[in-house]
């Protein structure tokens, strides 16, 4: 779908690209989708060892994967979907991050218990779905 505009932030976006084919996040229309983001670090693709901080890591890098397509962050999520090998152990971590980084708004949430995920190592994936109106006209133009 070539008229899609589809994003890679630099480092492990790159690499995603590149090893598995698929992008961090694609704008159709006024809604921004961004693949599942995981508590690796942005450069390394080293995913963080204390499953706490790697859920943290994994919403930083849906914020950061929403700007580098154009979009504010956070405050335009209204869909989130994760995926958790150990939902007891995150959940709760998960709350606490839905509070910081939508204090003024509750999107809908999915949690769906997997054995595994795309890295041996990962425990959490965080996907989201985002409205950004201003920065789809803003594409439009730069078209």
């Amino acid at each position: 779908m070539a008229n899609l505009l589809s994003y890679a932030y630099p480092g492990a976006g790159d690499w995603a690209r590149e090893t598995m084919h698929y992008s961090q996040a694609v704008r159709v229309g006024d809604s921004i989708y961004v693949s599942g983001q995981g508590g690796w670090d942005r450069t390394t693709v080293k995913v963080k060892e204390d499953i706490l901080e790697e859920v943290d890591q994994a919403f930083d890098n849906v914020d950061h994967a929403l700007k580098h397509a154009g979009g504010k962050g956070w405050s335009q999520v209204y869909r989130v979907i994760t995926y958790c090998t150990d939902i007891k152990a995150v959940h709760a971590r998960i709350v606490e991050n839905f509070r910081k980084w939508m204090p003024d708004h509750q999107p809908t949430w999915t949690t769906i218990g997997v054995r595994e995920l795309g890295l041996d190592t990962m425990h959490i994936e965080v996907e989201v779905q985002a409205y950004d109106e201003e920065g789809a006209a803003e594409s439009r133009k730069a078209k």
